[in-house]
């Protein structure tokens, strides 16, 4: 009798494992899932705005977080990155990004963001396919955008006027180009357009234009993306330093974030975005950079 007994509670025992078992979920693998950490759902609306550069990634990244967490509304809007910190500083968006760092910006109370590096942007010149040249000089470069070489033919290309094509002074694209492309130069007037996906559009419609665009803008043919002193625009050679037009892509909150903010920051630190998304949309991880950059821009190995 005694062993019929223990045999029916060891029965019982190992049916209620199982049933936990099936109904577990297994959300502690699941960096998407609807519950954050603290076994919380996560829910509320998020206003990100800011750099354009980092609009597709962003996107991307929110339209994955949105479709599993449905309680979540995330809208992501460009701008520029002046904007993006402006814009946080003065709590009228949850998150800002920005090409550039807060310190770098003038009016923005820097002390009181906190910065997220997200990732890291390589950039460099886009012309027209037509223009005839893939590789340009840092020098010549330079007197490209300053105004003092004005036809494509002086620097090997085809006898075509050269349209500049500019982002407007508060474009982190445009802080990290002058500062790195052009040597702090100041670009001559030309085309100035809100956002990088019209500067690719006009590039490519504009016979002798050239602008500058982020390595995630270049997927396609319609513009060409340059070399400079024979260093190609390469991940690779943005992570060891030898294409030094690059920038970290920030999301600054104000005061450290919480809610949906902190569990959409965590997404993108996640290996979801990190390893997979990151790439697809052009973008690299900070992770595998063997450089680092300060706020001054001084570049230091690891």
């Amino acid at each position: 009798m005694k062993s019929l007994r223990k045999f029916t509670n060891l029965m019982i025992i190992i049916t209620l494992m199982m049933f936990v078992t099936a109904c577990g979920g297994g959300s502690k693998d699941n960096p998407t899932d609807t519950a954050d950490k603290g076994g919380k759902e996560v829910s509320g609306s998020l206003v990100v705005s800011g750099s354009s550069a980092m609009q597709p990634l962003i996107a991307a990244a929110a339209e994955e977080f949105m479709a599993n967490n449905p309680n979540v509304d995330i809208q992501v809007n460009a701008g520029g990155s002046g904007t993006g910190l402006s814009q946080v500083a003065e709590g009228s968006v949850q998150i800002g990004n920005s090409d550039v760092f807060a310190e770098e910006k003038e009016g923005i109370p820097a002390n009181q963001l906190v910065d997220h590096k997200i990732a890291v942007v390589g950039i460099t010149a886009a012309v027209n396919p037509n223009v005839g040249i893939k590789d340009i000089s840092k020098d010549n470069l330079i007197k490209v955008f300053t105004g003092k070489i004005t036809n494509w033919k002086d620097v090997g290309g085809k006898d075509q006027k050269i349209v500049l094509v500019n982002r407007p002074d508060a474009s982190g694209t445009r802080a990290v180009f002058n500062k790195f492309g052009l040597n702090g130069a100041t670009p001559a007037e030309g085309i100035t357009e809100d956002s990088s996906n019209t500067v690719k559009k006009i590039v490519n419609e504009t016979d002798g234009a050239v602008g500058y665009l982020a390595f995630s803008y270049f997927t396609d043919d319609k513009v060409t993306p340059l070399s400079i002193d024979g260093v190609e625009p390469t991940d690779e050679n943005v992570q060891t330093g030898k294409f030094t037009i690059w920038a970290y892509e920030h999301s600054y909150t104000k005061g450290e974030p919480s809610g949906a903010a902190k569990s959409f920051l965590d997404y993108l630190m996640s290996d979801d975005v990190q390893n997979t998304l990151l790439k697809e949309q052009g973008y690299l991880p900070v992770t595998k950079m063997k450089v680092e950059r300060d706020a001054k821009g001084n570049q230091t190995n690891k």
